[in-house]
C-alpha cells in the first residue's frame, strides 16, 4: 500500500481521497465545463483539485489544515488557475470570491458537510450545481420524503432550492484511512432564482424542527417564532390538523405556511 505524503488529522476527521477512479464519476455528475468556476472545500492532498483544475477555468480550494500547504503546492504545481485559501469554510466570506463560483464540487469533511451545503443555498447564489461527496446518511437526508425518519429541516431547505440530478454510492476504499461509515456522491441543481420569501421560510423551517417530538404549533411557540394558536390556525387554513408535526409537511407546504404567518 502506497504511503500517504501526510498523516491524516484525526481531530479534523480527515479521510483523504486516494482512488482516482472515482474522479470520472465526479466529473460526470458535476457536468464539468471549461467555463466553470468551481469551489472545492477540503481539497486534502489535492487529487480532486488537480482533476478539476485541468478541466475548468478556475478552482477556489478552501482548506482548514495549514499542515497540508506543502503537499497541495506539490500536487498543484504548474496549475495557475487554482486559488488555495486556508481557513474555515464556514467563517470565510466565500461570497466575496472572484470570480464567483458556479459549482460546488468537493469531498466534503463529514463534520461540516451539512452546514456547508445548507448555507451555500442562499449564501452563494452564484452556485448553480452541487456535486458533493458526503456521508450516506447525509445524502439520504438531502432527499428524504416527508414522514420518513431522515426527513428534517435540511431536507426541506435543500429540496426547496434544488433538485437531485445524480447519485452514486462510494466504496469506503476510495479513502485513506477508510471511514467507518458509507459515503455517496450527490448532485443537485438549483431550481431557479431564490424567492424573496426564502429567509422567512428558512426561519420557519428551523423553528418547526427545533422540537421534533412536539406538534408544529408547539414547536414554533417554544422556538419563539410565533404563537401556538396563530400557527394552528394557519395550519388549518392549509388543510392540516392543528396537532400536525413538522415532518408531515412537504417543502411547498412550509413555503405556503410562511406566507400565512408573514
Amino acid at each position: 500500500m502506497t504511503r500517504l505524503p501526510a498523516v491524516p488529522n484525526r481531530e479534523l476527521g480527515q479521510h483523504f481521497l486516494v482512488d482516482e477512479n472515482i474522479l470520472g464519476v465526479i466529473g460526470r455528475l458535476a457536468e464539468l465545463d471549461r467555463g466553470d468556476i468551481v469551489l472545492e472545500v477540503g481539497p486534502g492532498l489535492g487529487i480532486l483539485t488537480r482533476y478539476l483544475a485541468d478541466r475548468v477555468t478556475r478552482v477556489h480550494a478552501v482548506e482548514l489544515d495549514r499542515a497540508l500547504e506543502p503537499h497541495l503546492a506539490a500536487a498543484l504545481e504548474g496549475r495557475a488557475n487554482v486559488h488555495v485559501l486556508f481557513g474555515d469554510a464556514l467563517r470565510l466570506d466565500l461570497a466575496a470570491l472572484e470570480p464567483p463560483p458556479t459549482k460546488l464540487v468537493a469531498n466534503l469533511p463529514y463534520n461540516v458537510a451539512t452546514p456547508i451545503v445548507v448555507e451555500s443555498l442562499d449564501g452563494l447564489l452564484s452556485i448553480q450545481r452541487w456535486c458533493v461527496m458526503v456521508q450516506r446518511e447525509v445524502a439520504d437526508r438531502f432527499v428524504a420524503a416527508p414522514g420518513t425518519k431522515a426527513y428534517g429541516a435540511v431536507s426541506v431547505l435543500v429540496q426547496l432550492v434544488t433538485e437531485r440530478v445524480g447519485f452514486h454510492r462510494v466504496a469506503r476504499t476510495v479513502f485513506r484511512p477508510p471511514p467507518n461509515v458509507d459515503s455517496a456522491l450527490v448532485a443537485l441543481r438549483r431550481r431557479g432564482p431564490l424567492p424573496a420569501s426564502y429567509p422567512a421560510v428558512k426561519r420557519l423551517v428551523e423553528a418547526a424542527f427545533a422540537h421534533r417530538r412536539k406538534t408544529l404549533p408547539n414547536s414554533l411557540e417554544l422556538a419563539g417564532h410565533t404563537g401556538r394558536e396563530r400557527a394552528a390556525k394557519a395550519l388549518e387554513q392549509l388543510g392540516f390538523p392543528a396537532a400536525t408535526r413538522a415532518e408531515r409537511l412537504a417543502p411547498g407546504d412550509f413555503a405556503a405556511l410562511a406566507e400565512l404567518l408573514s
